[in-house]
């Protein structure tokens, strides 16, 4: 699961990153309310944490933004003010939860869970399964049958991603943003690794399901007879 940070203290954007990196999550930073909307409406972001106090554009005028555009990620707000109206505001502009800051780490994580239990694909479940395989979130572990492989991180995020897709072809582009992230310099051939990996741990497990290439399109999921 990907996470948008709009943050401009650099220090909290930081810890914040690191705090859900170690929960496991992927995440991208931004520090200015133009560039973070620029990213949120990218549609990659499962759970965005948005400041209220930010240059360029403040977090009410992007999440307004956001909304009129059509989407409906997730948003928890986040600031240093504690008024009433402040969080009326927030929450009339579209936000989903207000976190007035300082808050607890567990509480911040609590919040995201729950946040990410609105997305339908995103249920809280630590088993995932297509097909004859299933994908367990909590050891990453993907089993078929008797036959099971622990898969490396960045193996596990992208099956997943897949899996949640189903038959959806997946582009490269889709990949490398999602997985890796706006800033990274990977490049196509690090997904074509990762295919790679993927295809002979599904061989491995003799599993009905193929990891199916589409010309000039991407990739999806396939189930063969």
């Amino acid at each position: 699961m990907r996470i948008l940070i709009v943050e401009d203290e650099s220090r909290l954007a930081s810890t914040l990153q690191d705090l859900l990196e170690l929960d496991g999550y992927l995440t991208d930073v931004c520090h200015d309310g133009e560039s973070g909307l620029d990213n949120a409406l990218s549609g990659i972001y499962d759970v965005i944490l948005l400041d209220v106090m930010l240059p360029k554009l403040d977090g009410f005028s992007v999440l307004r933004r956001l909304r009129q555009a059509g989407s409906a990620v997730p948003v928890l707000m986040l600031t240093a003010r504690g008024d009433v109206a402040d969080r009326v505001t927030g929450l009339d502009s579209g936000a989903d939860y207000y976190l007035t800051k300082p808050f607890e780490p567990r509480e911040l994580l609590a919040c995201v869970r729950a946040l990410a239990r609105r997305q339908p694909t995103l249920r809280s479940t630590d088993l995932l399964e297509y097909g004859d395989l299933r994908l367990e979130r909590g050891s990453f572990t993907l089993s078929c049958g008797e036959r099971s492989v622990h898969l490396s991180r960045r193996e596990f995020d992208m099956l997943e991603l897949f899996m949640l897709n189903g038959e959806q072809v997946l582009p490269k582009e889709t990949l490398l943003v999602k997985l890796w992230g706006y800033e990274s310099d990977a490049e196509d051939n690090h997904v074509e690794v990762y295919i790679s990996f993927l295809r002979k741990k599904l061989e491995h497990l003799h599993s009905r399901v193929k990891i199916k290439t589409i010309r000039l399109a991407g990739y999806c999921l396939q189930q063969n007879d």
